[in-house]
Parts: C-alpha cells; sequence; structure tokens
C-alpha cells in the first residue's frame, strides 16, 4: 500500500459520510442508512492493508482480500456496529472497527480458524456472526506468532 495517501483528508471523507447517513436518518425517521456493503469493505480493506502492508486481491475476489509479506492469506472486515459475518473460514481474520468519528482500531488479528470456531450458527444469508467482545476475547489467546505484525498505526 501507497504511503503518499492522505489520510487526513481519507478520515474527513468518512466523516462526512457518517454525517450524511446521520442527516438521512433524522430526515426519515424510522429508516437506517448504515454504511455498509462494498464501501466499507473497501475502506476496511485499504486500510488493513496499509496498517499490514498488505497485498490486496482484485475486488470481490472469492475467499480472502488480501496476502501478506509472509505468505499468508487474509480475510477483513471492518464495521462501525458491535458485530461482523464470516463465509467460510478464512485462513487470517483481520477485524477492524471505526465507530462514527473514528479512531480506527484493530479488534482481532490472528487464525481465522478461531473467529470460525467461536462465530454463531450460519444464518440463512450464509454468514455466521460475531461480536466484537468475542472477538476481543478470543484474541486473547493468540500468540505473537499468530498475529500480522502491524508496520504503521492505524491511519483514520
Amino acid at each position: 500500500m501507497t504511503d503518499d495517501v492522505n489520510w487526513g483528508h481519507v478520515a474527513n471523507l468518512l466523516d462526512d459520510l457518517y454525517a450524511a447517513a446521520d442527516g438521512l436518518e433524522s430526515i426519515f425517521p424510522g429508516r437506517k442508512f448504515t454504511l455498509d456493503g462494498h464501501l466499507v469493505g473497501s475502506i476496511g480493506e485499504v486500510a488493513a492493508a496499509y496498517i499490514f502492508d498488505l497485498d490486496l486481491n482484485p475486488a470481490s475476489t472469492m475467499g480472502h482480500d488480501a496476502r501478506s509479506r509472509c505468505g499468508r492469506n487474509v480475510e477483513i472486515k471492518l464495521t462501525q456496529g458491535r458485530s461482523v459475518a464470516i463465509r467460510h473460514e478464512p485462513e487470517h481474520l483481520i477485524v477492524l472497527h471505526r465507530p462514527i468519528g473514528g479512531p480506527l482500531r484493530v479488534v482481532f488479528n490472528g487464525p481465522g480458524s478461531l473467529a470460525w470456531t467461536a462465530a454463531g450458527r450460519m444464518q440463512k444469508n450464509g454468514q455466521r456472526p460475531i461480536s466484537l467482545s468475542r472477538l476481543s476475547q478470543i484474541s486473547q489467546d493468540v500468540t505473537p506468532e499468530g498475529r500480522l505484525p502491524e508496520v504503521r498505526e492505524p491511519p483514520v
């Protein structure tokens, strides 16, 4: 991931997105305008690539989002909420959380098998949910060798 990205500008753009969603929710009470899907996924992928010096796979690659310098296949999740959902057992999983206004924090960085085992039952949409609090708990069991090194501080 390139070092010449203006991450301060990226953070401002993210805050603008959150403000727009909040504004729409105040105009249309009872409707949710959550930032999710490809938008949040792509933000998480570029942020994780920056933090962990990952090589991103082409967008919408089936299976994993990136490859680490040590050769691990990495699935990346970002949420502003309290949980994420996984569709398959990833080789390595990175879960990021960025509440409205930031900052971004790493919730889980470890073997995907730990998260897959701890995740809930398969839902009708083919995903297994897992809360950030559960991920934080199992993260304590990850050895230093099981983590990817953080090369840079979270940028936003």
